[in-house]
């Protein structure tokens, strides 16, 4: 049954329903895989301004139908089945109310998008478990509390350790039947401890072999068995032991490598508290997080982790943010600030008014997107994964041929043409290739998580590795996003401090963005600001007020035509350089009898740069980018002065959200893929259109943690060549990983038919392999930028 038919079809009635009344629309389209939505209409009846607000009506009921949970796949025996977790996918795709699954073994995390009028996550979770799926608990749910006694304490231990338990012994066995096998009359000792070993080295692989018989896939597992069962039967019991010992233990070894990629999970599940100390009334209740509700108020003391996110109400402190944002130096909170959970009060008593519940905060969105990043493969990774099912074939195929060619037609003897063909089984096997992916990408998820940067999974690490254009969003973005005063000039032998101390006294009755950074300028200098009376408001133009007994008008030169000035001409003189600047200016005026005012001076107020911006633009170019662009709403003039003193080498000003994107397509076709940087609100069309969408200072911004492909959890612009020179640093060693794994299969098949390479060197040259380009990807973990 075709359910994803359906569920469009569902969702265009519900489009259709929306839309019924609204004259001039004679089409609707909605592609459910990309969540395109296409309308088509008659521009005679109806106005594209219409459609967007049709559009942006509908636009939610469309995407809160569809939600993504996360589980926690269990281990499966042998080696990490992606071959299963493809099979999981297309099972849970083709069932009604599923839009899309990932599933990965090795990232240990199935992410399944489901429609929320059909399903929910414990009905997924049933289904998935009938599969024959295994799943752990959420790591949110209870902790099993640890045995008390000695024994349970032992038996725990081993069950968690048993695939390592199984190789000892099995290495154990391999010593023993050696031993005996070189002793006259000690043959069948010597099969008994090959048998021991058999049986353990061969366990968990035999299992996964038969778990992907059953998904009708062919994986490493089930090569490996049958090359261990081929050399028994041409009497080489030690080779099929130590093929057995050698692929276990790098089984183990591969587990260990694939977990340190996943601790960036455990990490950040660490860092949040289990309870909160809420304040109920007169009484201090200790809850559990989960029970604690919006609006409740907790209480954090000094080297406590916050345990919700939420407001100061009452204290300040520092708080170490790095766990969320990055940031290595503690901020300073006051009153009104925003905090979040896993924060660290390093030296305050502080009492938080609660904004979001435990589900919902930045802490646990955080960890519920780098769960899905380890579900969301890589395009290399997921090509590798389908590969591997036809090669595995195609081995078993090769294999077959390489025994019965030169036994019924060359006339070889069966037992050494079927040596070679076990060796070439061996050698031929692609788990180096197959491991190499996943090891080296899951590493550099896990390195950026610690480091405030979220990959949404691994194809975004490969694309970010191709950018050749960033392109930034000017506002919040490379600039501080808030105005500031950049200049007080006097006139008339005026003191800067007064002057300015007038101008704060008569803006701080304004709610004019402008208004609160003269006021927030004069009190940074610790200036006394004077009570103002008689205050008057001039939309769009200026303010006036009375200052000790003072007149004082404060405006753009609008605001003064009227007016006999004098000082003006000066005045607009210093303002036009202000301008060419990036700057806007306002004028400062004392007010006479009648229409007379006399000049005080001039403020000056900017949106500045970050600090080292230039700094680090050069180092996305020297990242290797080719070309870095501004793009900003702003006016030409503006956008000019901050496009020179940030040092990039183009800009575009006046643009729309629109004109964004089109802007994001044209550097495409140009110059080659964009990454797009910016705040994630009013920039998420271009995010979305870009190869790459970078959203910066998400901690707390639900659109940005949604709208990009990379999240920054702080604003810290050096972040950016960072994840660049990450991304590209993967693509090299996996690279070189995909090199050495084929590059070993070539050259072990070639000695094994022109050098007669012996069937244990084909296994230590196939797990040391396997090994190898684990350890190598694993190196990102520790991966540095000295930029």
């Amino acid at each position: 049954m075709d359910h994803s038919h359906d569920e469009e079809q569902h969702c265009i009635d519900l489009v259709e329903e929306s839309v019924s009344a609204e004259s001039g629309i004679v089409g609707v389209e909605l592609n459910p895989e990309t969540q395109q939505l296409t309308i088509d209409y008659d521009p005679a009846q109806t106005e594209q301004a219409d459609i967007e607000r049709v559009v942006s009506v509908i636009t939610p009921t469309l995407e809160q139908r569809w939600e993504t949970c996360t589980m926690r796949l269990g281990k499966k025996p042998g080696r990490a089945c992606e071959s299963c977790a493809l099979a999981i996918e297309r099972q849970l795709a083709a069932q009604q109310g599923i839009q899309r699954a990932t599933a990965s073994y090795r990232g240990g995390v199935l992410s399944v998008t489901y429609d929320t009028d059909l399903l929910t996550p414990d009905q997924i979770a049933v289904r998935v478990s009938d599969m024959g799926v295994p799943l752990v608990a959420d790591r949110t749910a209870a902790i099993v509390p640890e045995p008390t006694t000695a024994t349970g304490r032992a038996w725990r231990w081993i069950r968690t350790h048993i695939e390592a338990i199984f190789v000892v012994i099995t290495l154990f066995g391999m010593i023993g039947g050696l031993i005996f096998a070189r002793q006259e009359g000690a043959s069948t000792a010597s099969a008994v401890f090959y048998a021991i070993a058999y049986v353990t080295g061969g366990y968990f692989g035999l299992r996964a072999g038969i778990a992907s018989l059953r998904q009708r896939t062919v994986d490493i597992d089930l090569l490996m068995i049958m090359a261990a069962i081929g050399a028994v039967l041409v009497g080489q019991p030690f080779e099929g032991v130590m093929l057995l010992f050698l692929f276990s233990l790098s089984n183990v070894l591969q587990d260990y490598a694939l977990d340190r990629t996943r601790s960036a999970i455990s990490s950040l599940m660490e860092l949040r508290p289990d309870e909160a100390l809420v304040q109920r009334g007169d009484r201090l209740v200790t809850l559990p997080i989960e029970r604690v509700n919006i609006s409740d108020r907790i209480i954090v003391k000094p080297g406590e982790r916050l345990p919700m996110d939420g407001v100061i109400v009452e204290g300040e402190a520092s708080i170490d943010q790095a766990s969320i944002t990055g940031e290595s130096i503690p901020v300073r909170k006051v009153e009104g600030d925003t905090v979040f959970a896993g924060t660290i009060n390093t030296n305050g008593h502080l009492t938080i008014g609660v904004t979001k519940l435990a589900k919902d905060s930045t802490l646990a969105r955080l960890i519920k997107m780098v769960e899905e990043a380890h579900s969301e493969k890589a395009k290399t990774q997921r090509w590798i994964d389908t590969f591997e099912q036809y090669y595995a074939v195609g081995v078993i195929v090769f294999t077959a041929l390489v025994f019965f060619v030169p036994w019924l037609f060359l006339g070889e003897a069966a037992g050494a043409a079927f040596y070679r063909a076990m060796t070439v089984m061996v050698a031929a096997s692609p788990c180096a290739l197959v491991i190499s992916t996943p090891a080296t990408v899951l590493s550099a998820i896990g390195n950026g998580a610690r480091r405030g940067v979220l990959f949404k999974g691994g194809v975004h690490v490969e694309n970010a590795a191709t950018v050749k254009v960033v392109t930034f969003d000017k506002t919040g973005t490379l600039t501080e996003g808030k105005p500031h005063v950049t200049d007080v000039l006097t006139l008339n032998g005026q003191d800067e401090d007064e002057l300015l101390a007038l101008a704060a006294a008569v803006e701080r009755k304004s709610q004019h963005p402008l208004a609160e950074a003269i006021v927030r300028s004069a009190e940074s200098r610790n200036l006394t600001i004077p009570a103002t009376d008689a205050f008057l408001a001039t939309t769009g133009q200026g303010v006036v007020g009375t200052v000790g007994g003072r007149e004082i008008a404060i405006g753009n030169a609008r605001y003064f035509a009227d007016w006999h000035v004098a000082g003006l001409d000066s005045a607009e003189k210093r303002i036009a350089d202000l301008q060419d600047m990036g700057k806007t200016a306002v004028i400062i005026a004392e007010l006479h009898d009648g229409t007379d005012a006399t000049i005080l001076g001039v403020i000056a107020i900017a949106d500045v740069l970050r600090p080292d911006v230039a700094r680090i633009v050069q180092s996305i170019k020297d990242a290797g980018v080719d070309r870095v662009v501004m793009l900003t709403g702003d006016n030409a003039r503006v956008a000019k002065a901050i496009a020179a003193q940030a040092g990039v080498d183009d800009y575009y000003a006046d643009l729309m959200p629109e004109d964004k994107v089109r802007i994001v397509n044209e550097e495409t076709e140009h110059y080659g893929p964009v990454a797009m940087v910016g705040d994630g609100v009013n920039d998420a069309p271009a995010l979305a259109t870009a190869k790459v969408g970078v959203a910066m200072g998400a901690a707390g911004t639900d659109v940005a943690m949604e709208s990009a492909d990379v999240v920054l959890m702080s604003d810290d612009l050096s972040k950016i060549p960072y994840t660049i020179a990450l991304s590209r640093k993967t693509r090299r060693v996996l690279i070189a990983n995909l090199s050495f794994a084929l590059g070993m299969i070539v050259i072990m098949i070639g000695a094994i038919f022109f050098y007669e390479l012996p069937l244990p060197l084909a296994v230590l040259g196939h797990e040391g392999g396997t090994v190898l380009v684990s350890l190598n990807g694993l190196r990102l973990l520790g991966y540095r930028y000295k930029g």
